[in-house]
Order: C-alpha cells, then sequence, then structure tokens
C-alpha cells in the first residue's frame, strides 16, 4: 500500500484545520526547545570534569555492628 501526494495533503490539511496554524508553529516550537534542552542534558553527563564539577567517590558504608556471643551472656547476667 503506497501512500501517494494526495493523501498526505489531505491529512496535512485536515491537521491543519484542526489545530489552526497558530498552533501548530506553538507546538513545534516547544518540540524545538525540548530537543535542544535533551542535547544540552546530554552534553552535560558526558563531560562533568570539564565544568570543574569533580565529585568525589562515593564511600561505602560502615557494616553494622553486632554483638558478640560473650557480650549476650554478660548482659544476660549468666
Amino acid at each position: 500500500m503506497n501512500i501517494g501526494i494526495w493523501q498526505i495533503l489531505i491529512v496535512a490539511l485536515v491537521v491543519l484545520v484542526l489545530f489552526g496554524r497558530g498552533r501548530i508553529s506553538e507546538m513545534m516550537g516547544d518540540f524545538g526547545k525540548g530537543i535542544s534542552s535533551f542535547k544540552k542534558g546530554m552534553n552535560e553527563a558526558d563531560e562533568p570534569a570539564s565544568k570543574g564539577r569533580i565529585e568525589p567517590p562515593a564511600t561505602p558504608a560502615a557494616p553494622a555492628e553486632t554483638p558478640s556471643v560473650a557480650d549476650k551472656n554478660e548482659t544476660s547476667g549468666n
């Protein structure tokens, strides 16, 4: 099934009638801003050291101390 030029023009005309020229240009502007913001975010994620922000490595949490068997015997009174 091939889509011809007439089908594309009819769909474009229907979209233009439903949304209007102003709304379509507004949506395309928002779409362009979104893509620009996405590209800017990707560039910032790729180059954190060049921005002067060097984050220290995460330190592992210390394990919780558990009382030993000897400690339990002393506190129980045996």
